[in-house]
C-alpha cells in the first residue's frame, strides 16, 4: 500500500464505517475497481484508488454542509485533511458532478473553487463508481444508473440528473474499457 492509500482508507473508514455503513461498502467496492484498472493508470493508480475510497465522504453526517456530496467532500479534503490538489479536486468532480452541482445551482460554486482534474482519472474514477453496487459488489453501468433512478425516483433531482448523465456515463465507462483491452492487447 502506498503512503496515500495508507491515509485514505483510515480517513474515510472514520467518516462512513459507522455512520453509513452501506456507503462504506460501496467506496471500499469502488477502491476495489480502481486496482482491476490499475495497469492503464500507470503512476496514478494509487492516487486512483485513493480517491475511491475517498469519493462519497461527503454523505458523512459531519461533513454534510450543503446536500451537495462531492462539494462536501471536496471542501472537507482542502480545509480539514490537508489532502493533495489531485485527490481534491476528483472528489469533487466524481462521476459527472458538474451536471448534478448545475441541476442544484451550484456549478459556479463547483467549478471556481475545484478545477477539474484530467479526463483520464475522472474517466477512471467514474467506472469505477459505476461498476459498483450501493453493497460494493461489482455490476454494470447501466444496471447501476437504473439502480440510482429507482431509488431516488424518476422525477427527483438525482433521478433526473442520473438520466441526463447516463450518455456521458456510458461514454466515460466505454473509454476506460477500451484503454483496458488496448494494454492487455499489448505484448510484456
Amino acid at each position: 500500500m502506498s503512503e496515500l492509500t495508507e491515509w485514505a482508507y483510515p480517513l474515510a473508514e472514520s467518516l462512513l464505517a459507522e455512520p453509513l455503513p452501506r456507503r462504506w461498502q460501496h467506496c471500499l467496492g469502488v477502491a476495489e475497481r480502481a486496482r482491476t484498472i490499475a495497469l492503464i493508470l500507470g503512476e496514478d493508480a494509487d492516487l486512483l484508488e485513493a480517491v475511491a475510497v475517498l469519493h462519497d465522504i461527503g454523505y458523512a453526517p459531519d461533513l454534510a454542509k450543503t446536500g451537495f456530496h462531492p462539494l462536501d467532500g471536496a471542501r472537507y479534503l482542502r480545509d480539514v485533511a490537508n489532502a493533495d490538489v489531485r485527490v481534491v479536486q476528483l472528489v469533487a468532480h466524481h462521476s459527472c458532478a458538474w451536471m448534478e452541482a448545475e441541476a442544484r445551482g451550484l456549478r459556479e460554486e463547483l467549478e471556481s473553487e475545484f478545477p477539474r482534474q484530467s479526463a483520464h482519472l475522472n474517466d477512471a474514477l467514474c467506472y469505477c463508481d459505476m461498476n459498483t453496487t450501493p453493497d460494493g459488489t461489482p455490476t454494470n453501468p447501466v444496471d447501476r444508473i437504473n439502480e440510482i433512478a429507482g431509488r431516488y425516483g424518476p422525477d427527483s433531482l438525482i433521478g433526473t440528473f442520473i438520466r441526463r448523465a447516463e450518455p456521458e456515463i456510458l461514454a466515460s465507462t466505454a473509454r476506460v474499457l477500451e484503454q483496458v483491452a488496448a494494454a492487455k492487447r499489448q505484448p510484456m
